[in-house]
């Protein structure tokens, strides 16, 4: 196990290793800060090349930073080999031999370090049995599910007893019910073993299930670094507002006037946690957030209110989730699935104020609501 530090990292592909030179505009990662906890599960998730991968294969040394200092069990390893850095990886390819069994698979990378026989045996075992694939040890790939691939994948890992474990979305090539099979699978291996882990995804819904604390990145540069709980409830700007949650936040372009925010079809009423911040700074136009699942039908006597006409119906079973034209907004809800609605149907929703989220016109930050425990690092979008 160790504690893992990121200073000031950046890559820029133009520049390669040159230092100071280049347009920092071009970083690929930009002034990534980071500094784990030791046996941390840290999830790096954001859209396609938002850097996350990057990030990762420059901890393994695969890719090498151009600025800042990578220190594992503080030791500086952004020059060091990653054969050296005592650390494994798990990639999105399963990349097993064809012709080995798995057995062999897992002890390959003992075997090239001329370990002793029965100790790659013994570790060999002790992984096949946390991952319950001692009955296919002597199969080759090509007679194993994917499922069971990644599991070997994982214990050719577990095999080489490492500081850090590196996981570069090792799930995507599974389907849609394995997936959270194998998700569940990893968290617990990751309780079991108490190695510090980066994991990396562009799935949300992986990374809020999985992750003790992630990393939100956009264009290279970190936007939030916050338990998942946080992420969801105080998102720092409106790109992590609208990355995380299923189905994605609403967005209304609303004006400000004496505690209350509104537009064509809505009027709402801010709580507390919003109203002095945009009283004191004179706040007029400003973003509104609302998640879907904080809509719901309105009873007539709720004081804050959306009004629109549907446009989609999608029935779930447990939820059934409608899209409205609200003035010149699109708007999703979530509402319980036994809740009738048809297209053309005119709903008028209500939600209550301390569910709502501001954000600024121009920075896109957020206003006003914040966690009480700071642990986050928030970032202009």
């Amino acid at each position: 196990m160790a504690i893992v530090e990121l200073k000031n990292v950046a890559k820029n592909y133009a520049q390669g290793l040159v230092k100071g030179k280049g347009d920092k505009s071009s970083n690929a990662v930009d002034n990534f800060n980071l500094v784990t906890r030791d046996g941390e599960f840290v999830v790096l998730v954001g859209p396609s090349g938002c850097g996350k991968s990057t990030t990762m294969r420059m901890i393994a040394g695969l890719e090498r930073n151009t600025e800042g200092e990578i220190l594992i069990g503080g030791r500086d390893v952004s020059q060091v080999p990653p054969k050296e850095r005592d650390i494994a990886m798990v990639f999105q390819s399963y990349a097993l031999y064809p012709h080995m069994s798995v057995a062999d698979n897992m002890g390959f990378s003992l075997k090239l370090k001329k370990r002793p026989a029965a100790e790659i045996k013994a570790k060999i075992e002790e992984a096949a049995q946390t991952l319950g694939i001692q009955s296919l040890l002597d199969r080759k790939p090509r007679e194993l599910s994917g499922g069971q691939r990644q599991r070997v994948a994982l214990g050719r890992a577990i095999v080489r007893d490492p500081q850090v474990f590196l996981m570069d979305e090792p799930l995507s090539n599974l389907d849609a019910k394995l997936r959270v099979d194998m998700r569940a699978e990893i968290v617990k291996l990751h309780k079991r073993l108490k190695v510090t882990t980066f994991y990396v995804t562009h799935d949300q819904v992986e990374a809020m299930t999985m992750g003790e604390r992630i990393v939100v990145m956009k264009d290279g540069r970190i936007q939030q670094i916050d338990t998942p709980i946080n992420l969801y409830e105080f998102p720092a700007n409106r790109f992590v507002a609208g990355f995380i949650g299923n189905p994605s936040m609403n967005f209304l372009r609303a004006r400000h006037a004496e505690g209350v925010v509104s537009g064509d079809g809505y009027r709402l009423t801010l709580d507390d946690s919003h109203r002095p911040v945009v009283t004191t700074r004179n706040v007029g136009d400003v973003w509104v957030g609302i998640r879907p699942e904080h809509l719901r039908l309105s009873d007539g006597a709720a004081t804050n209110r959306v009004e629109g006409t549907v446009d989609v119906v999608e029935t779930l079973g447990a939820v059934t989730v409608v899209q409205l034209s609200v003035g010149e907004h699109s708007v999703t809800a979530q509402l319980p699935g036994h809740q009738k609605v048809e297209i053309g149907d005119t709903l008028t929703l209500a939600c209550d104020s301390d569910k709502l989220h501001l954000f600024d016109t121009d920075s896109e930050l957020a206003i006003g609501r914040e966690p009480a425990e700071q642990s986050s690092v928030a970032a202009k979008a």
